[in-house]
């Protein structure tokens, strides 16, 4: 008689499955396998200690490290088999992007080429860890897979090119999250498969967002921190206010974001119709499709303004070449919808515009110099309260498409030219408080924000090509 051996225990931890939730009705956690941080080609790591794997639940240091190991792997995961191969972390991360769980106190993560850093604050009695939220973690690993893809983005003074970074964020967390059965049967049963509605993987970090709504209401959105089902209608971001309520649309990266990433829900919703069989594994190809065309595009669209253009162009111009066109009509429909393509720029990019541009798309390569594509602008520094001149980088590629996004009187808009692109976003950055000036480099008239609450993404340096200064970014938030 054969005698059957029991199968050996697989290892769990538990983990949000997402976001905690919208206080006080938290998601439930569930079990996952033990995950895996060496995952190529995005190994990641986790400073803290590594606790055992004993069930520890939410709102102890075990439980934080098993939801951040969990949504680190899995976006490393979701973006691996999408990328060219050969990408690797940016050169200064190292061989692994590492993440701090607890990096200080403030409702806030960020990515700085050096990690990740996650922030907490207690809110109401509530401890807001950001690295309780997988999708926070998601997020801002998305930002290190984009610097890994386009390293050219980070120091663009372009709010276009750093709210791109912003949406490949949210979609990084849309992504990983579809990466999951469970949430795939959760969210077709509480859309009744119209992806395009408010769901849970549409609504990013909720419990965040309630936690910033307690100090500043309309600062974000009213059950979330930002929300993909969104009909933001693009307007060139030079023409924006550099702040605006969470219902209004400003050229503030996080804000503009919306404008792509509310089209991006909706070009999986488009691909996700055209399913033979629309259930959770018909989702979950639907995502890998749209995020395979993104990832295309990123790496092969030039850094110009009016980029959003030129990266729904070239996602386009990737369904040509990998599916024959089927999903055209989709990219087109949530472009158009979302203003980043006008209708003469939609119908332009025709299957034989794009096997004319084809061999230019093919040479595109991930990676690739900082500074590539781009063009240094010099601006008088005491306009800006500070002392020498500045210098900045300047989105400048050659457009590929000549494409722009919609007008809303009709038509296309005419690009900035890329000075004006970078002096609007310096001083959206001043009017933000998102710049740090050092004494030594602080006119008379300085106006910096002083506030060390406020987060400075960018500061001004020695330039190290030349004289005077340059702006440069320190991290995305």
């Amino acid at each position: 008689m054969t005698v059957q051996q029991p199968q050996a225990m697989i290892p769990t931890v538990l983990v949000y499955e997402g976001d905690p939730g919208f206080p006080p009705l938290v998601n439930m956690p569930v079990p996952h396998p033990v995950p895996q941080l060496d995952t190529q080609p995005f190994p990641t790591a986790i400073a803290e200690a590594t606790p055992q794997p004993d069930g520890a639940g939410p709102g102890t240091e075990a439980f934080r490290y098993w939801v951040a190991a969990d949504a680190l792997s899995r976006a490393a995961r979701t973006w691996g088999p999408l990328v060219p191969t050969g990408t690797q972390w940016h050169p200064t991360v190292g061989r692994a992007l590492n993440a701090h769980l607890d990096a200080g106190i403030d409702l806030n993560a960020f990515y700085d080429r050096k990690g990740l850093w996650f922030f907490r604050r207690t809110v109401l009695g509530v401890t807001v860890a950001a690295c309780e939220s997988s999708e926070v973690v998601e997020h801002e690993t998305g930002h290190a897979i984009l610097d890994a893809l386009r390293p050219q983005l980070f120091n663009a003074a372009s709010a276009e090119a750093a709210a791109l970074h912003e949406a490949f964020g949210d979609i990084s967390a849309l992504l990983s999250s579809l990466g999951l059965e469970s949430l795939r049967i959760a969210v077709l049963a509480e859309t009744q498969g119209d992806l395009e509605l408010s769901s849970r993987v549409s609504r990013m970090a909720e419990q965040l967002g309630w936690a910033i709504r307690q100090g500043h209401p309309n600062a974000v959105d009213p059950d979330c921190l930002r929300n993909m089902a969104n009909s933001f209608f693009y307007r060139d971001p030079v023409e924006l206010p550099p702040t605006g309520p969470a219902n209004t649309l400003s050229s503030e990266p996080h804000s503009f974001s919306r404008v792509f990433s509310g089209a991006f829900l909706k070009i999986v919703a488009g691909i996700f119709r055209q399913q033979d069989l629309q259930d959770q594994a018909g989702l979950a190809r639907s995502a890998e499709i749209a995020g395979q065309l993104l990832v295309d595009a990123v790496v092969a669209a030039p850094v110009v303004s009016a980029y959003y253009a030129q990266v729904a162009g070239h996602m386009i111009a990737a369904d040509q070449r990998r599916n024959g066109g089927k999903y055209g009509q989709s990219l087109r429909s949530a472009f158009i919808r979302h203003g980043i393509l006008s209708l003469e720029a939609a119908a332009s990019v025709t299957e034989p515009e794009v096997a004319r541009r084809s061999a230019q798309i093919a040479e595109a390569m991930p990676g690739g110099g900082d500074d590539e594509g781009l063009t240094a602008v010099t601006i008088q520094g005491a306009a800006y309260g500070v002392t020498l001149p500045l210098t900045l980088s300047a989105p400048a590629e050659e457009r590929r498409f000549g494409i722009a996004g919609s007008d809303p009187a009709g038509g296309s808009l005419r690009p900035a030219d890329p000075e004006r692109v970078a002096t609007s976003f310096l001083e959206d950055l001043f009017r933000q408080g998102r710049v740090h000036v050092p004494e030594e480099h602080r006119s008379a008239a300085t106006f910096v924000d002083d506030r060390p609450s406020r987060l400075k993404t960018h500061e001004i340096t020695r330039s190290t090509t030349g004289e005077g200064l340059a702006l440069i970014r320190r991290c995305f938030d």
